[in-house]
């Protein structure tokens, strides 16, 4: 993986979270966005996309430590009256080194990578291959087949992946993207599996 030396990064400021591997289309409308995914696509159609919602949190406040996910700009689709669509696709985390005055109307920071700390690779391969079966035993239990087939690979990252498949509250994916250990990252999202699982038991025995 290559490593995102400290770097300076613009920053999309939303009520969403991003995981590295998920995809997120965007509409732009504000007029400093617009000037940041501007300067984006003139250089390497990067910027870093932050969580946060006025209405719980605040004003939001460009401070050192938070934590983001880098989003790679793919599809754009310009519009007539200045406005414009796009789909971007999370690359890796990064946390706040600091802050940037600059005369852009857009935040920036000085960014530096977020990694995981290291754990067991052979305990990891056994442990994300617990939650692809959790997964896919869920799967099973749904009333209709799933629109498109899944694989997952438990020699590789597992739990951003397998969190990109829910419809969840974004603040709960902030905190996924938080933590810094793939265990305990799946244990958060086989809480979910086995939660969605038991009310599908639920509402079986009502139909009974």
């Amino acid at each position: 993986m290559t490593t995102l030396a400290m770097q300076r990064l613009p920053l999309f400021v939303l009520p969403t979270a991003l995981l590295p591997g998920a995809y997120l289309p965007l509409h732009v409308f504000e007029a400093r966005y617009r000037q940041m995914v501007a300067r984006c696509l003139e250089f390497d159609r990067r910027f870093g996309l932050l969580f946060h919602r006025d209405d719980v949190y605040g004003e939001f406040n460009l401070e050192a430590g938070r934590i983001g996910c880098v989003a790679e700009i793919g599809d754009f689709r310009p519009l007539p009256d200045g406005r414009s669509v796009m789909v971007t696709r999370g690359i890796k985390r990064f946390r706040i080194a600091d802050g940037l005055e600059s005369d852009t109307r857009y935040y920036e920071a000085l960014v530096e990578e977020y990694l995981d700390e290291e754990e067991n690779e052979a305990e990891l391969i056994n442990r994300r291959q617990r939650s692809i079966d959790l997964f896919e035993s869920l799967l099973r239990s749904l009333p209709g087949p799933p629109d498109a087939t899944l694989r997952f690979d438990p020699h590789r990252e597992t739990s951003f992946e397998l969190a990109a498949t829910f419809e969840i509250d974004p603040a709960w994916l902030q905190v996924l993207l938080e933590l810094k250990k793939e265990s305990e990252r799946l244990d958060e999202v086989d809480s979910v599996l086995r939660a969605a699982l038991a009310s599908l038991g639920d509402s079986n025995q009502q139909l009974q």
